[in-house]
């Protein structure tokens, strides 16, 4: 099978694009390499079923172009982070709503088979738990640029639906929750990294506000384990799913399981979000997700649990580390 991912080469796009390759299929990754790496291809380099295309989504005859020769399509490619969010958020409203239009637009003119990243943002301030894909959505104030990328992703998820009913669009929406693991970059605010690297560096780990809010940390492997059975599933076609795994840690909690596993000496730090983002910042205290319907429809979840989540962050940063 050809497979296009946009966003091959970014954290999630270069762990799928390495199952797809070794399981057969033929990839083509589009990225523009804000974000992404060429680096986290380094395991692709020479495969002649991988081929990288530096370009954007925001293009769209090359996006129809790269959707043409494709039977697969994987949307992956987002501006994201919460601190790319709040620094850049027109990019981040301009990127995850006209991208993806163009790539669903792509994929009408022969109906391929496309999976639309979404995200846990979506739930925004729901206060019913776990979050379900039924659920009513609750965003916070415009005022508050967080929920910039929300209110973009609600969008996505919208126009995917549209053009399910209106024309039959074989499409999947995927609301992915904390996914980390191996190659993801603590550049944009992904916390597991930063903690693990300030941990092995000695230096304090900034936890934000109290420390109180809880979050929800699945491996990159399982989400791709998920992915991958979602693409052979046809009942999945026309539905959202949370992609997520449901164990709850706070991340006062999570830090100090770094500081264990890593036997650093490196004290916790808390830190004001008012020090961190700029005014228009809002959290949220608590996600968690509901995953039974992916588990009934593909027979899997998430289930990798956290000591082993951080250990192999911990392994990978280490042999990064000169000796």
């Amino acid at each position: 099978m050809k497979i296009l991912i946009t966003g091959g080469a970014g954290f999630i796009g270069s762990h799928l694009s390495e199952r797809l390759v070794a399981e057969g299929h033929s990839v083509t990754a589009l990225d523009d390499l804000s974000t992404g790496r060429r680096e986290n291809l380094a395991g692709l380099v020479g495969s002649n079923r991988f081929r990288l295309v530096v370009g954007t989504i925001l293009d769209p005859s090359l996006v129809q172009s790269l959707v043409d020769e494709a039977d697969t399509v994987f949307h992956l490619a987002a501006a994201v982070g919460v601190k790319l969010i709040m620094d850049e958020p027109s990019r981040s409203i301009l990127t995850n709503i006209n991208g993806t239009e163009n790539v669903l637009k792509a994929a009408l003119k022969d109906r391929k088979l496309t999976f639309v990243a979404s995200t846990s943002e979506v739930y925004g301030k729901a206060m019913k738990f776990p979050f379900s894909e039924d659920d009513d959505l609750t965003i916070g104030a415009t005022k508050n640029l967080r929920w910039s990328y929300a209110s973009a992703k609600q969008l996505d998820e919208f126009l995917t639906l549209a053009y399910v009913r209106e024309v039959g669009l074989p499409a999947v929406i995927l609301r992915f929750f904390n996914t980390t693991g191996p190659r993801q970059t603590g550049r944009y605010g992904m916390v597991l990294p930063n903690f693990v690297q300030a941990a092995l560096d000695g230096r304090p780990l900034l936890v934000h506000g109290t420390g109180e809010q809880s979050r929800c940390f699945g491996h990159v492997a399982d989400v791709v384990e998920a992915l991958v059975r979602l693409m052979a599933t046809p009942a999945a076609q026309g539905e959202v799913f949370n992609v997520a795994n449901d164990q709850e840690v706070t991340i006062r909690e999570l830090a100090e399981k770094v500081i264990e596993m890593t036997g650093s000496p490196s004290p916790i730090r808390l830190v004001p979000y008012s020090d961190v983002y700029p005014a228009g910042f809002e959290d949220m205290a608590r996600r968690l997700p509901d995953v039974s319907k992916l588990e009934r429809t593909i027979g899997f979840r998430p289930h990798r649990p956290l000591s082993e989540i951080i250990g192999d962050i911990i392994a990978e940063k280490r042999g990064l580390q000169p000796a």
